[in-house]
């Protein structure tokens, strides 16, 4: 029997986005990041004002304060981290150099959220749907909500749902990994992202994911416990 789990995932809804305030030590992204996928899909660009959180959703936009200086920007979530003790954000370069905390690697900061956002994030990369349906194809399937754990390879983004069927047939036939379906919603458009797993670290899903990067350009390894 085929089987497509569907993740449901709503915004996580945390203490911060309540008090709109956090403080604790910035850190940024070093320039090897440059290009890389962050969780919720989008290119890290260094250019551009963007920064990691652990909790708050994608999309939300936080004013970020150097305590030592008083200097200020304003930043987009679109990844998650950072996961060293003590730090609470992930700022990329341009936003680093404008709080001007390049040189110094880490500084105290307050973070402030101006703008939740819809928890989305701005941008969905979609795949290009080129698997061949055809007009009559009947699915067998159980449908269940879970609480993901672990890491997962996310392969793709489809808009089309017979496309993600048949996928997702090919998936499970192709590598033998367990397919999970994670439902998100932009702007009222539902998008359907495919993930291989689970694996029991960030290595091995990115081991995996090593070899099927000419066919999956957009693939990337997530956390899928911190969805």
């Amino acid at each position: 029997m085929k089987k497509i789990i569907l993740l449901f995932c709503s915004a996580i809804v945390t203490s911060i986005a309540h008090a709109q305030i956090q403080t604790g030590k910035a850190s940024f992204y070093a320039d090897s990041f440059e290009g890389s996928p962050t969780a919720s899909g989008e290119k890290y660009k260094a250019n551009k004002f963007t920064a990691a959180h652990k909790t708050l959703p994608f999309g939300t936009v936080v004013k970020v304060t150097n305590v030592a200086n008083k200097e200020s920007v304003n930043v987009t979530i679109n990844d998650r981290g950072p996961y060293v003790e003590g730090r609470v954000i992930d700022l990329s370069k341009a936003a680093a150099e404008k709080l001007k905390l390049f040189n110094q690697g880490v500084a105290e900061v307050l973070i402030e959220v101006v703008d939740e956002g819809d928890g989305t994030g701005k941008t969905i990369p979609v795949m290009v749907d080129h698997v061949t349906v055809e007009e009559k194809e009947f699915y067998d399937f159980d449908i269940a909500k879970i609480k993901p754990r672990g890491f997962g390879a996310q392969l793709g983004t489809f808009q089309e749902l017979a496309n993600l069927l048949r996928m997702t047939d090919h998936l499970k036939t192709s590598y033998k990994k367990k397919v999970t379906v994670q439902v998100k919603i932009l702007k009222g458009v539902k998008f359907y992202s495919l993930i291989l797993g689970p694996f029991s670290s960030h290595d091995k899903a990115a081991n995996f994911l090593s070899g099927l990067k000419k066919d999956f350009p957009d693939s990337y390894v997530m956390d899928c416990s911190k969805q």
